[in-house]
């Protein structure tokens, strides 16, 4: 997602940076490649540990992160658009259809007899309602309105239900795990794609997408307040967390900049590309180079706060380095690893 996010902002900026252009191809190419790598591992998993994977679909937290595949491949159709349009026709169908069905299986899950704690819910499960919102951005250009219609509805009135219930969860009780925080940053996503996606659907700038954009400038102040802390966090594969978010906000920004005519929002867009990019490069870096990214994020803000000679680390420091969450009660031992089997 975020790699695709890359794509259409490098997209998006075209009209001003020209010369990122010839780069859009090179790192869509990219991106689908890994989708492709990805896709062949998670099926392998799927066929040689199906228990690891029904553990998954059965956990409380993973079970959101589910669409981010039907995500990925309506990305993939809005980029390959302009370049690739029957490409892009497949790749929309496939993962609309994809989306549907994914985002009934897990709301279905949600309000099955499972019993779910506060603790369980975090700004990922966002990811169902994001992926409803993409659909229009590309379906209404492929000819197909009123099936965008249909998902944008039903995204829109999940954003607004979770939102509730997130800033409820976020206000009121423990805060969210360590290796969970930069999920946070999903809170901008919904209003930056739904612009976005409005925008499509209606061909104007009317009254509610301003409220949809300037809504998205909101949640990234609150954001941009948390990034000391966020910077004092260890690396964890929830980093990649960041980037879709951002690239939203940056390709929404780009356009917003266009139909008023505001300069002030280009350089929005341009301090959310350079940071997209930094995202990115970083994440990628601490991939490469795992010991040296786990304390990446400390490095780049300079924020590490020493201990006095003694001092032995409080409640907080604890659940920050672990990762632990008092509210989430954690599998057996052995349960549900990466690539393993499953519980035992």
């Amino acid at each position: 997602m975020g790699l695709m996010g890359l794509v259409l902002a490098l997209h998006s900026a075209h009209e001003i940076l020209p010369w990122v252009e010839p780069l859009v191809n090179v790192a869509l190419f990219f991106g689908i490649a890994v989708f492709a790598l990805i896709a062949i591992f998670y099926v392998a998993k799927i066929l040689r540990h199906p228990d690891a994977v029904l553990w998954e679909w059965n956990h409380p937290v993973r079970l959101a992160f589910f669409p981010a595949m039907s995500i990925s491949l309506l990305l993939m159709a809005v980029a390959c658009y302009a370049s690739f349009p029957q490409a892009a026709h497949v790749l929309w169908a496939l993962g609309a259809i994809a989306q549907g069905i994914l985002t009934v299986s897990v709301l279905s899950g949600w309000i099955s007899h499972r019993s779910f704690e506060v603790g369980h819910l975090t700004p990922a499960w966002f990811i169902p309602a994001v992926g409803n919102i993409i659909v229009p951005v590309v379906g209404v250009r492929l000819g197909y309105p009123e099936i965008s219609w249909l998902f944008f509805s039903g995204g829109l009135v999940l954003w607004i239900v979770l939102l509730t219930l997130v800033m409820n969860r976020l206000v009121f009780h423990n805060p969210i795990p360590a290796r969970l925080f930069p999920t946070l940053l999903i809170l901008i996503a919904p209003p930056a794609v739904g612009f976005i996606s409005y925008f499509q659907l209606v061909g104007k700038l009317d009254p509610f997408g301003h409220v949809l954009m300037n809504t998205t400038y909101v949640f990234a102040a609150l954001i941009l307040v948390q990034v000391p802390k966020l910077l004092k966090l260890p690396f964890a594969l929830s980093w990649w967390a960041l980037s879709f978010p951002v690239a939203a906000l940056t390709i929404a920004s780009f356009l917003y900049a266009r139909l008023t005519g505001s300069g002030a929002y280009q350089v929005i867009g341009m301090i959310g590309l350079i940071t997209l990019l930094v995202i990115i490069a970083g994440c990628w870096c601490a991939l490469r180079w795992p010991s040296a990214g786990r304390d990446l994020p400390a490095r780049i803000g300079r924020l590490s706060h020493k201990k006095t000679p003694g001092q032995g680390p409080g409640e907080e420091e604890v659940r920050f380095r672990t990762g632990e969450n008092p509210e989430v009660r954690r599998p057996r031992r052995g349960a549900g690893p990466l690539c393993g089997p499953g519980p035992r």
